[in-house]
């Protein structure tokens, strides 16, 4: 029947619903096996049940199967991504919410499904998402003939969500409305005796019970004594300076956790009361959920719960420990002992009761056998927390039999399929007639028993379950006598909505998504601790009137009030409804429907994620390669060596010839293992060589390099007196002769034993002079040390020639080396002149500086420039951005900058412009290098890069962070030398577009000047504003609702922040231009932080003129202040105070920097004239301190410490890090306390830092 039309089966659990969807979809798997663009979907009503029907499909099917829930992140999926599925997989099982996102977004549509199978279909009613995809998306290509609407299977084992005690009319209306709805027929067998002769079905009996618990008296007296603990905590949350929201999460949660503490007390009894106290206070549970509640909010709810639990302590030995009701479960399940192999769920309404009977069944059924008990609750109260894999871990361990026992809620009343299930209670009764007969089917082995607890005399529950007994008949019948009946046309003014539908996606949003989507758009912008956006509500009820305000990073201008007599809710949405349609007409939605800056931010992270190829070439200079040419011309280079150390060796110059001409000025030290010697080229002129002089040079230099990088030594005499049968002395005092010493420790049997030796010494091989760092050896002189050689085994290569010549030799491997990577450098930079006219004179030190990573270990590195560079970036495309895009909030416009300057977004863009093939990564080393016009230079490969010819030497890899660094550093060194211009210059060559005009800052309105002191700040300031309103934008925090600001400072921060790193970072440059690079780093680190900047705000007493409606602001600003009198006179940079500053603080330090460039015209030395002043003193040299947590992690690296991994704990009075190093044999250990987790970090670490000095390790 399911292959003719759309069908709704109606069989009781476990009779092969899933067998006919399984069926169902090898019947169309032709039509969606890929390379089809057709797909089957699978719906299923509870993220547990993903895996295992998922699982079903894949076992009885070939198909590819997906599965997909909410802890995947999929609300954050775009089109791309579902294409991507779609392509792999045949069959998609996920949770209706999800496929209703889908279909709403457009990411793929209704008519790509084949078909379309909802699982526990009898929730199609209302607004659940079985309802909407079917009302919204079906139904609405129904009545299209352009479409084609997929085949539908829906599946129940009871068809209708009733608690009984209708008639049969009644019951038909409900079945034809899900009929109507699913557009299918529902079909079913005769009876359930039928279906008894296949599948078994558990024997229903009644447990009765006396409802016995504790005396009303005692009862009377807990209850007044929780009244008492409830009162006077929701009078702490009075006496806190909480906001408004918070206090009433508190209270409500105060509120919700005394009702479940009484239910416990006159339901389950004392001790399940006193445990389920105990189990609200536990730190250890993490899957405690408060709700939205600070710090202090959480503090009060756990002392309510703690309090609780101390005074019921008081009360547990006074006996009734259980109710009757809890005493029968126990002593129905102590009936099954006997069953080694029990599997039994256990059927409770309420969460707590779950999470404490399990507990209870733990403590107690050990002691009679070796069950195990575990609890599954969903988590709409609050109170408790699971994520999918803990439910599925459960539920696994249930069917393995590692665990007997589940207490669960309704959660695994539907769908869930374990075998061996063979005994199910309902501990609480079933609410509804579907209820019943789904927690009945979990009972699936033969023989299995469905145990119903009713209390005694109670006529009215044994009424109810005699009804749900017999709806289910009534049900069968009435769907087996209208099967003939066809399905009735919706109706669209029952189900009608208005519908916002973008033409060119088809994306939609309702009246009712519309609340959901605006609220998903406002948690999108950006907020902080103290505020979080969100829509704002005005209603005027006896009006009608709905005035909606949105927070003030969102671009959409105020909206119109809405006019809606009628339903307040309804009013709501038609205002959320309004909203969402001018948010997609500004762009902030796109035409799919999601946020701008979710879309954004997803294609920000799918480019970090592309993939990329560490391996490049290696460039060689073309005026180092032996080229041939018509001419014979070359110009002629001394190298002048000035020895700065005393030897007995003295060095001589070079000649050095080359066929272009070298930059003049070309001179550099070298680090020899005696001292300093300095290499300065100076031009001698040009003439030409004819090949036969080329022939008797380059063969002598050749040699001359080999004997430098190899162990040669220099023949002094013919020693007449030593042969091979002579005597050797070897340390121990023992001797051998010459003859046995080669023998037996080189295998070497000498010939010519009458033969005399050689009498030579070592001489000088070639060194790494490049590196910086070596030791000045003492007077050792190993030159002078003999040594005797067999004739037969050496090799005449030079002769004669002068010690002298042979020891300036070993140091041209060196000099040509930097020579080589001078020509790169000038080789780079002359690419990026082809690209561009550059007036200024950017030296090729500085692009070599650039280009030179730590990795080398010379003179010079890339890091300050590298600073430098970054810094600029990030200013240039800051201002940029914030020009370009005057509608954008900060939160898009950090992830557009994010875009531009990750470190991803710069390698590709480095690798584009071919830098990774001069970037210096590695030590140089004489063994491995290219002798200049030698013929190892035929291995080299011709390439051209922007039109130029350069060689490549092989292949290297370099890391991605690697690339990103040099092409900062290089920006830096154009930057430090030409200027901004050539800095905007070479960002153009790399692919970055900025433009440095002035363009004037667009508000869309005033903003009311007389909520600030504009002449006191402005006399603070030293700067008097052309826009006073600018100043008031960047007060005004985002708290600060009033329609009086229509933005808040977050814009002005973003500029402000990028412009004060960039002032700092070029002041600290220009100072100190002879500081070590990891020095202007670490100084640049200690100016350049939030806590920096609310350390000078709080100094000038900036908080005063904040605008914000926050209370837990205006909390930790006082309590800043409380604390500012312990730090005013010793602290001077933010990180070496012991307690957090708010962040706003310093967020209205850069929005001031902010504001006062944008009214200057960008003038940044306005900008640093009018900001210095709050932040002095600056950083210096001598003033810097390291931060604690870096300083301790460099000590530890340094000197071999263990340092483990910080543990980090919660608790009342906030969150505690403990840090631990290992040094000596000891351990030193700190633990500190703080509202941050950074703040009580860097403390710990400072403390650990101090111990360890004073120990002196």
């Amino acid at each position: 029947m399911a292959l003719k039309q759309n069908t709704i089966v109606y069989l009781e659990t476990g009779s092969g619903k899933t067998l006919i969807a399984t069926m169902l979809l090898r019947s169309y798997a032709y039509q969606i096996r890929k390379p089809s663009p057709y797909i089957a979907v699978f719906l299923v009503p509870k993220v547990v049940l993903v895996s295992q029907q998922a699982e079903v499909l894949k076992m009885h099917t070939d198909l590819k199967v997906g599965m997909y829930w909410g802890e995947m992140g999929v609300d954050f999926w775009n089109a791309a991504l579902w294409r991507q599925e779609i392509e792999k997989h045949e069959v998609l099982v996920m949770t209706p919410a999800i496929l209703l996102h889908v279909l709403r977004h457009r990411f793929f549509k209704m008519e790509m499904i084949k078909v379309l199978i909802f699982d526990e279909c009898q929730h199609a009613s209302g607004k659940h998402p079985y309802a909407c995809i079917m009302t919204e998306f079906y139904h609405h290509y129904l009545k299209s003939p352009n479409y084609e609407v997929p085949r539908i299977l829906g599946m129940t084992a009871s068809p209708i969500k009733t608690k009984g005690g209708q008639s049969e009319s009644e019951y038909w209306q409900k079945l034809q409305c899900l009929e109507t709805l699913m557009n299918s027929k529902i079909y079913t067998c005769e009876s359930e005796s039928v279906l008894a002769n296949y599948v078994p079905f558990s024997t229903i009996k009644y447990k009765s019970y006396q409802k016995m618990g504790i005396p009303r008296g005692l009862l009377a007296q807990l209850g007044a004594l929780l009244m008492r603990l409830k009162e006077k905590h929701k009078g702490e949350v009075a006496r806190y300076d909480l906001e408004k929201s918070a206090a009433d999460s508190t209270c409500k949660s105060i509120e919700q956790i005394y009702s479940t503490l009484m239910y416990c007390l006159e339901e389950l009894g004392l001790w399940l009361a006193w445990k389920a106290a105990d189990f609200l206070t536990r730190q250890e549970v993490e899957d405690l959920l408060w709700g939205k509640l600070d710090l202090t909010g959480e503090k009060i709810l756990r002392h309510f719960c703690s309090e609780v639990f101390q005074e019921l302590t008081t009360f547990v030995d006074s006996g009734y420990l259980a109710s009757s009701r809890v005493v029968t479960l126990i002593e129905s399940l102590l009936e099954y002992s006997h069953i080694k192999a029990i599997r039994c769920i256990i059927f409770v309404e309420r969460i707590i009761t779950a999470s404490v009977l399990h507990s209870l069944l733990n403590e107690l059924l050990h002691k009679h056998n070796s069950w195990r008990s575990k609890s599954i609750a969903g988590n709409s109260s609050g109170l408790l927390r699971q994520s999918r894999k803990l439910q599925q871990e459960i539920v696994e361990e249930f069917r393995e039999g590692k665990v007997n026992i589940i207490v669960a809620t309704s959660i695994l009343e539907e769908g869930l399929d374990v075998q061996s299930c063979n005994l199910v209670i309902r501990f609480d009764p079933a609410p509804t007639v579907s209820s019943f007969i789904q927690s009945r089917g979990r009972a699936r082995m033969q023989n299995s028993d469905f145990l119903l607890l009713v209390e005694s005399g109670d006529a009215s529950t044994y009424s109810r379950l005699g009804k749900f007994l017999a709806s289910g008949e009534i049900m069968r019948k009435l769907s087996l006598s209208h099967a003939s009946v066809p399905c009735q046309a919706l109706d669209d003014d029952l189900y009608s909505e208005e519908i916002y539908r973008v033409e060119s996606t088809g994306a939609v949003i309702t009246l009712c998504s519309s609340v959901e989507m605006l609220y998903f758009y406002c948690s999108r912008l950006p907020s902080d601790g103290y505020f979080k956006p969100m829509p704002r509500f005005d209603i005027d009820k006896e009006m009608g009137i709905c005035r909606i305000h949105m927070p003030k990073s969102c671009p959409v201008p105020p909206l119109r009030p809405i006019c809606w007599p009628g339903n307040i809710n309804t009013l709501r949405k038609i205002a959320c409804f309004e909203a969402c349609k001018q948010l997609h007409r500004y762009g902030a939605l796109t035409d799919d429907l999601i946020p701008d800056v979710v879309v954004e931010d997803k294609q920000t992270t799918n480019a970090e994620k592309e993939p990329y190829d560490d391996e490049h070439p290696a460039y060689f200079p073309t005026e180092l390669v032996n080229r041939l040419s018509k001419s014979n011309a070359y110009h002629f280079y001394v190298i002048q060596l000035l020895q700065q150390f005393s030897y007995d060796v003295r060095v001589q110059g070079l000649v050095l010839a080359m066929r272009s001409e070298l930059e003049p000025g070309i001179c550099f030290k070298l680090q020899a293992d005696r001292g300093m010697l300095t290499a300065n080229f100076k031009y001698a002129g040009s003439c030409s060589l004819t090949e036969e002089q080329k022939f008797r040079i380059v063969p002598v230099q050749a040699r001359m390099y080999r004997m430098n990088t190899s162990k040669a030594v220099a023949s002094m005499a013919v020693h007449v007196f030593l042969n091979a049968n002579s005597k050797l002395n070897m340390r121990d005092g023992s001797s051998v002769t010459y003859k046995q010493y080669y023998k037996e420790r080189y295998g070497i049997n000498l010939r010519c034993e009458e033969q005399s030796l050689l009498k030579g010494r070592h001489i000088f091989q070639a060194q790494n002079c490049l590196f910086w760092g070596r030791l000045r050896k003492e007077k050792e002189e190993p030159s002078k040390a003999m040594v005797e050689l067999p004739p037969e085994l050496c090799q005449l290569i030079i002769a004669p020639i002068s010690i002298n010549t042979v020891y300036s030799y070993s140091f041209a491997p060196s000099i040509i080396h930097r020579l080589e990577s001078l020509l790169m450098a000038a080789n780079l930079k002359r690419m990026h002149l082809d690209h561009c006219v550059q007036n200024a004179v950017i030296p090729t030190t500085k692009v070599l500086e650039a280009l030179t990573t730590k990795q080398c270990q010379e003179e010079f590195h890339l890091e300050s420039l590298e600073t430098l560079g970054d810094s600029f970036l990030k200013y240039a495309v800051s201002q940029h951005l914030f020009k370009s895009y005057g509608n954008h909030h900060e939160g898009m416009l950090s992830i557009k900058r994010e875009r531009i300057t990750s470190n991803a977004a710069l390698c590709k863009l480095g690798c584009e412009c071919n830098l990774p093939g001069f970037i210096r990564d590695e030590q140089f080393d004489p063994k491995n290098w290219i002798i200049p016009g030698y013929k190892s230079q035929s291995l080299l490969n011709e390439e051209f890069v922007f039109g130029r010819k350069m060689y490549v030497v092989g292949k290297r890899k370099i890391k991605m962070k690697r690339v990103a660094d040099v092409v900062e550093a290089l920006i830096g060194a154009y930057v430090s030398t030409g200027g901004e211009t050539a800095g905007v210059m070479f960002l153009d060559w790399l692919g970055i577009k900025v433009d440095f005009g002035v363009s004037p800052y667009e508000r869309g309105s005033s903003l009311n000047e007389s909520l600030v002191n504009i002449k006191q700040l402005e006399a603070l300031l030293g700067y008097s504003f052309n826009d006073p309103s600018l100043l008031v934008e960047a007060l005004t925090h985002g708290s600060f609702m009033l329609p009086e600001i229509p933005r808040c400072y977050q814009r002005l921060e973003y500029l402000g922040d990028s412009v004060l790193d960039y002032l700092i970072t070029v002041h600290l440059y220009s100072t100190y231009p002879r500081l070590s690079p990891g020095l202007i780093t670490d100084m640049r680190s200690a100016s350049v932080n939030n806590d920096c900047y609310a350390l000078a705000a709080v100094k000038v007493e900036l908080h005063k003129h904040l605008l914000h409606a926050s209370q837990a602001l205006h909390r930790d600003i006082a309590n800043t202040l409380e604390n500012s009198d312990k730090f005013a006179s010793t602290i001077m940079y933010g990180w070496e105070s012991e307690t957090s500053f708010p962040k706003v603080l310093g967020d209205i330090i850069e929005s001031l920097a902010g504001a006062i460039l944008v009214d200057s015209g960008y003038n940044k030395q306005k900008v640093f004239d009018s900001i210095r002043p709050l932040l002095e003193p600056l950083v210096t040299p001598e003033t810097l301190q390291l931060h604690p947590v870096r300083e301790l992690n460099e000590i530890c690296q340094k000197e071999n410490y263990t340092l483990k991994k910080p543990t980090v704990s919660r608790d009342d009075n906030g969150i505690s890090v403990t840090v631990e190093v290992e040094a000596g044999g000891k351990i030193y250990r700190h633990t500190s306390c703080a509202d941050k987790k950074e703040t009580a970090k860097r403390v710990a670490s400072r403390a650990v830092l101090k111990s360890l000095k004073q120990a002196s390790v």
